[in-house]
């Protein structure tokens, strides 16, 4: 399958222009804005396939699992792509875990982590058999070495150190440096590792270290490992033998045309020399990355309400909002926005791409220079990661639809929502 990607500004994606329509694969954007008539998130299989592939590839000569990070986009379609081609999953919840499984993945290739396991959670966890979890705190061990010995089991682990490297990136996404609330110190980590050893619940498996996210620089990641290497080499010392080694993930992905993120090749290559030149060559190396597995694989297509002019502003405000792609809210994160049909009769405005969402925050771009009309439909391109899966139900607003391309097939992943969907649930009183 192939695209004439000259005129797309993501030239390296399945999106593409032909004329002036933005296309997805080998279906016009236009055509699903017809069928839909509302805010919809639309993915590319192929961009999927095409992204974890690289991951493969890149570690086709080294024991490895690629664990795709879940949190990313959680969307039950796009989990059973990845689980159909042999991928294994990071969860951070009791609910992801359930969602994986019932995706197709296979429990001993689900990895666990976040901070606030619960005790429900890991007893759940437990009976399913995952593969590991990544523990990241003393507390959190002995609770799980606890539950474990309840259920007769024992539990498969890896510490999260915590390596204070700085990622160089949005300090909401950083999470490997010390004043963050992820993972163990690494000065303390061998001593922990010693103390678990003796705990008759625990099963020692690997080391894991997770940084942060839209990484796009790759000497914070060989920073980690070392500082992950030089864990190993001292349990090694000490007898201990670790089989997997777990560098977490955070790459990034193009957003601006000035981020130039390495690939998953130019990442991993000397991450595996680096390894080889420690006398780690032969363990397992699990990455787990999210963002650049799904992020340039999906758009959120929304449509124009109205052109707003201010005295010193002018507002192009759409259907979609912050409860659908919290990104530039949250982050004040920029993402590129382009029209699904480009016009040639109307000279181009700059506007601020706003929704309708009561919160002087909700907005999709800033001072973004579009040529557009009302009921016209606009792009916010790279929108695959940490789109559908942060969206919500804020000022009652229904979620949007999602739609999976595959070639010129058109897939729901999702029924639309109606407005008796945002109560369900709910119970009334009686008064």
């Amino acid at each position: 399958m192939t695209f004439d990607t000259s005129a797309c500004s993501r030239p390296h994606t399945f999106f593409h222009r032909q004329g002036v329509e933005l296309w997805c694969e080998n279906v016009p954007l236009s055509r699903i804005a017809q069928e839909v008539e509302r805010t919809t998130y639309i993915y590319s299989r192929a961009q999927i396939e095409t992204n974890f592939m690289a991951y493969q590839s890149a570690l086709a000569d080294v024991p490895h699992q690629v664990c795709y990070a879940m949190k990313a986009n959680s969307t039950v379609g796009i989990l059973q792509i990845l689980a159909k081609l042999g991928a294994g999953v990071d969860t951070v919840s009791g609910g992801e875990i359930a969602r994986a499984l019932r995706a197709g993945f296979t429990p001993h290739k689900i990895v666990y982590s976040g901070v606030g396991k619960t005790r429900k959670e890991i007893a759940y966890a437990l009976k399913q058999g995952i593969g590991c979890f990544n523990v990241e705190s003393e507390p959190e061990l002995e609770r799980i070495n606890e539950i474990a010995q309840s259920l007769g089991l024992r539990a498969p682990i890896s510490i999260r150190c915590n390596p204070d490297v700085d990622p160089k990136t949005h300090p909401y996404i950083s999470t490997g440096l010390k004043n963050n609330k992820f993972g163990i110190p690494i000065a303390h980590a061998e001593t922990i590792y010693l103390r678990a050893a003796n705990m008759p619940g625990i099963e020692i498996k690997g080391i894991d270290a997770h940084i942060g996210s839209q990484i796009i620089d790759t000497q914070p990641y060989l920073d980690s490992v070392t500082r992950l290497i030089d864990t190993m080499d001292r349990l090694k010392a000490r007898g201990l033998v670790l089989s997997h080694i777990d560098i977490g993930g955070g790459l990034g992905i193009q957003y601006r045309p000035e981020d130039v993120p390495p690939t998953p090749q130019t990442l991993l290559q000397p991450i595996k020399a680096l390894l080889k030149a420690r006398g780690f060559g032969d363990i397992k190396l699990l990455v787990e990355p999210g963002r650049s597995i799904v992020g340039n694989a999906g758009v959120l297509m929304t449509q124009v309400q109205y052109i707003k002019y201010g005295d010193t502003r002018n507002f192009c405000i759409v259907e979609g909002g912050m409860n659908d792609l919290i990104r530039p809210a949250l982050y004040s994160a920029w993402m590129d926005i382009v029209p699904v049909v480009e016009r040639h009769d109307i000279e181009p405005l700059v506007m601020d791409v706003v929704g309708p969402v009561c919160e002087s925050s909700d907005f999709l771009g800033r001072a973004r220079e579009l040529a557009v009309k009302a009921n016209d439909w606009l792009a916010v391109l790279d929108a695959g990661a940490y789109g559908a899966s942060m969206a919500c139900h804020y000022n009652s607003r229904v979620l949007p639809m999602e739609i999976l391309v595959d070639g010129d097939q058109v897939i729901p992943l999702r029924d639309p929502e109606t407005y008796e969907h945002l109560i369900q649930g709910e119970r009334f009183l009686d008064l």
